[in-house]
């Protein structure tokens, strides 16, 4: 009976590790975009600054991204046409933003459509996601992305503690000292 239940053990562990080495990190996303950016002519370093510029700036049809993600994307906000309620875009606000390649695509694609009649560049978009994953976070800058990395290369071990990093790095404070009472 105990090896029937270790083997399930050792089954539900490798089936977990291998779900987590296919879970994909703002990181990874981010490096992924560096990847294509890189590749372009005049790629600069993604900038946090330049990304909060692009994000408040109104574009073609009078619209910015803060139109409908509001000033503080911190905050939930409101599509400027229909209404509809959004999620904070913010991964501090809300740790579902930026973890799945294709919605970001899919997102940054018909986004960039609205505000800026046609699709963004990979320097814009690692410019505004940069800028997005700093917001509510001590860091101004996102860390730098030393070398892209491949989703495919991702080992559980490293995603799970990149995950462990970021949730610590968003939620510790300093602990304030008390104050001796001089007698």
């Amino acid at each position: 009976m105990s090896r029937v239940l270790l083997s399930l053990g050792l089954v539900v562990a490798t089936i977990f590790t291998s779900q987590a080495a296919m879970a994909e990190t703002p990181a990874e996303i981010l490096a992924m975009i560096k990847a294509e950016a890189s590749a372009a002519a005049g790629y600069q370093e993604f900038s946090a600054a330049r990304g909060e510029k692009f994000f408040h700036v109104k574009h073609g049809d009078e619209w910015s991204c803060s139109s409908c993600h509001t000033d503080n994307p911190m905050n939930e906000g409101k599509h400027a046409k229909t209404e509809k309620l959004i999620k904070p875009l913010a991964p501090a606000a809300n740790a579902e933003r930026f973890t799945e390649l294709k919605k970001v695509e899919k997102w940054f694609k018909r986004n960039c459509n609205d505000v800026l009649n046609r699709e963004c560049t990979a320097q814009e978009k690692g410019d505004v996601m940069t800028y997005l994953l700093g917001v509510g976070t001590k860091h101004v800058e996102a860390p730098k992305i030393e070398a892209p990395v491949q989703h495919a290369q991702v080992a559980a071990p490293v995603a799970a503690a990149a995950v462990a990093a970021t949730a610590v790095a968003a939620t510790s404070k300093k602990p304030v000292a008390k104050k001796k009472a001089v007698s």
